[in-house]
C-alpha cells in the first residue's frame, strides 16, 4: 500500500527530521510513502488544489503567513477522509485540533516513539473512510467514499446522495441504497439517513448538517438518534 503524506513546516531540518521518521515507520510496516515537504500553507495548497490527494498531513502550527490550523481549515471543507496531525512546541493550541478533527496534537520533540503510533492509527482510520459506493447517475458512474456522504434524501423512485461536493441523483429505493453503507449512518426519517460525522445540530424535529443543510426527524425519533449519535461520538 502506497501513502502520501505531506509535511508543511517552515523549519527545514525539522521537516528533513519528520521525513526520515515517516521512511523508516513506512519500512517497518512494509508499505510505501510518497512525502512531499512544504515550507509554507500556501504552496501546500497550491499543488493540493490540483488532485487533493493526501492521506496523511504532518502540520506545524505556527508558520508565516497562514497557520497550520487555517490551513487544515482549508482542508476539511471538501476532504473528510485525509488525517490531519499537528506538530507543534506549543500546547495552548491544543484546543484548535478539535474544529478540524484532527487526528492528533504532537508536541516537539517528536520521535519515532510518539509518531509511529499516530501513523498506525491514521492508516487504520484511513482504511474505513476508503469505502466507496458506486452511484449511476444519468451522466456516469460516480465513485463516492463514504467519508463524503452527508445524508441521502428519498425522492420517489431515486434517491438524492448529498456530498461536501455536490448532489448526486440515482434511481434506487432508499432501502436498497442503505444497504451500501455502513454503522456511522442512521435513518431519522423514511426520506432520510444520515451521516453522524455530519450532525452539528439535533432539535426534536430536525437536524442541522455540516454543511448547513437541515434535516427533518420522525416524530419518536429523537431519542433513537440522540442515542445513535453519543455511541458514535
Amino acid at each position: 500500500m502506497k501513502y502520501r503524506v505531506a509535511i508543511c513546516d517552515d523549519d527545514a531540518e525539522q521537516r528533513e527530521y519528520l521525513a526520515g521518521i515517516v521512511g523508516a515507520w513506512a519500512g517497518k510496516n512494509h508499505c510505501l510513502a510518497e512525502v512531499r515537504q512544504y515550507p509554507e500553507a500556501k504552496s501546500f495548497l497550491f499543488e493540493y488544489g490540483e488532485k487533493k490527494d493526501f492521506d496523511i498531513l504532518l502540520l506545524d502550527v505556527e508558520m508565516p503567513g497562514m497557520s497550520g490550523t487555517a490551513l487544515a481549515k482549508e482542508v476539511r471543507r471538501d476532504n473528510k477522509a485525509v488525517q490531519i496531525v499537528f506538530i507543534t512546541g506549543f500546547y495552548e493550541y491544543f484546543s484548535e485540533g478539535f474544529d478540524v478533527s484532527a487526528l492528533h496534537y504532537l508536541i516537539k520533540p517528536v520521535g519515532p516513539e510518539k509518531l509511529f503510533p499516530v501513523l498506525d492509527k491514521a492508516v487504520e482510520n484511513l482504511s474505513s473512510h476508503q469505502r466507496s459506493v458506486l452511484v449511476s447517475t444519468s451522466e456516469a458512474e460516480v465513485k463516492i467514499p463514504l467519508a463524503d456522504i452527508l445524508y441521502v434524501e428519498a425522492e420517489n423512485v431515486y434517491v438524492a446522495v448529498h456530498t461536501l461536493r455536490g448532489s448526486y441523483r440515482t434511481r434506487c429505493s432508499l432501502a436498497r441504497f442503505t444497504e451500501q453503507l455502513d454503522e456511522t449512518f442512521f435513518k431519522v426519517h423514511r426520506s432520510f439517513v444520515v451521516g453522524l460525522k455530519d450532525i452539528v445540530k439535533i432539535t426534536r424535529t430536525e437536524i442541522t448538517m455540516s454543511n448547513g443543510d437541515t434535516v427533518p426527524i420522525s416524530r419518536g425519533m429523537y431519542d433513537g438518534v440522540h442515542a445513535a449519535l453519543v455511541k458514535y461520538l
